[in-house]
């Protein structure tokens, strides 16, 4: 007995041992030869997909040690499904990075009690741009401007109740009154696309960088008009679509869209769990924001309709997810609503 216990002793020992030199590398020794996990909450063939494969593609050569990056999707429960795999199970030591939908960092804000992360304790990376959203309607549906979505009900394919097209629809209903059926069910947004072009649907609300990307002929081909956009900044390749800070003349309704479109100057946001190690942290932080201002991933990029980059630090990503947080609690009242559809 007292072999055995000497012997699971020194095993505890060995282990504590091995993970205290493995915590005193230095970044590039760690990184040195490794395989990385990159984690993206959505399904294969989006903008977010799209986005980190090329991340994946030109991040080595600007992190010490030039780790060899592998991107896993791990799509599943409106994007909640990956933030919470890396905040709870994925190991802490600098080996498995995340991208996510902008949104899901303030779902533990609204009371989504599946997601259980802690956005104000993860470790922020930056973002390579910021998005704009916009509501593109199918070119048959029955309203062709802005001012018929409040006068004409029109559908809304969405993946899931908790997904960020759900509820930016439920956005649009608050602070513009628009007459918008949502349709849940779709098991990921290229399935909500199709149904778009089949038909089924009339609309699915999304990011101009998204849609440019996973349909970059759509526009152009006259097949979907754009009847709204909003976020940060007015989107210069779409002057004339409608700009919701500048439609809206209530202060309220104002403040709410601005406070709700917060995560949009996430663009796509990139993350590590807490615990990482800080050198390491550091160093994958300084990486990410040189390969989004590398000129050969801008030209990547440029190849899947990602042509509006505007890089944004981790710090950035970090002040705008406390910003929010900290909001009063009759703004995160309306944003618990909007999230979960209660009252609408």
């Amino acid at each position: 007995m007292r072999r055995f216990a000497a012997g699971s002793l020194a095993f505890v020992l060995g282990v504590s041992a091995f993970s205290a030199v493995s915590q005193a590398q230095s970044a590039e020794d760690f990184y040195r030869g490794r395989s990385v996990s990159l984690i993206v909450s959505s399904e294969p063939g989006g903008g977010y997909d799209a986005t980190a494969r090329i991340t994946a593609r030109h991040l080595p050569k600007h992190l010490a040690g030039a780790p060899t990056i592998v991107v896993q999707n791990m799509p599943g429960a409106g994007g909640i499904r990956a933030p919470n795999f890396v905040y709870t199970v994925s190991p802490k030591d600098g080996s498995v990075f995340a991208l996510m939908q902008n949104t899901i960092p303030f779902e533990p804000l609204v009371g989504n009690k599946a997601a259980t992360f802690d956005a104000t304790k993860l470790l922020w990376l930056g973002s390579p741009n910021v998005e704009q959203g916009i509501l593109a309607v199918w070119h048959t549906a029955p309203v062709k401007t802005l001012d018929d979505l409040l006068k004409t009900e029109i559908t809304i394919g969405v993946p899931a109740i908790s997904s960020t097209p759900a509820y930016n629809s439920r956005l649009l209903i608050r602070v513009l009154g628009a007459k918008l059926r949502i349709v849940p069910g779709y098991p990921s947004s290229n399935a909500a696309l199709l149904a778009m072009e089949k038909g089924e649907v009339d609309s699915f609300p999304n990011f101009y960088n998204s849609m440019m990307q996973s349909r970059p002929t759509w526009l152009k081909e006259g097949k979907i008009r754009i009847l709204a956009q909003w976020g940060p900044y007015k989107e210069t390749a779409i002057p004339d679509v409608p700009y919701l800070p500048e439609v809206i003349k209530d202060p309220e309704k104002l403040l709410l869209l601005n406070v709700s479109s917060a995560s949009y100057a996430l663009g796509r946001p990139f993350m590590m769990p807490p615990g990482v190690p800080q050198e390491r942290f550091e160093a994958m932080r300084k990486a990410m924001f040189a390969t989004f201002n590398d000129p050969a991933f801008a030209e990547d990029a440029k190849k899947i309709g990602f042509t509006d980059l505007a890089p944004q630090t981790g710090e950035q990503i970090e002040k705008v997810v406390r910003e929010v947080y900290a909001a009063p609690p009759s703004v995160i009242s309306q944003l618990k609503s909007i999230a979960t559809g209660e009252g609408m």
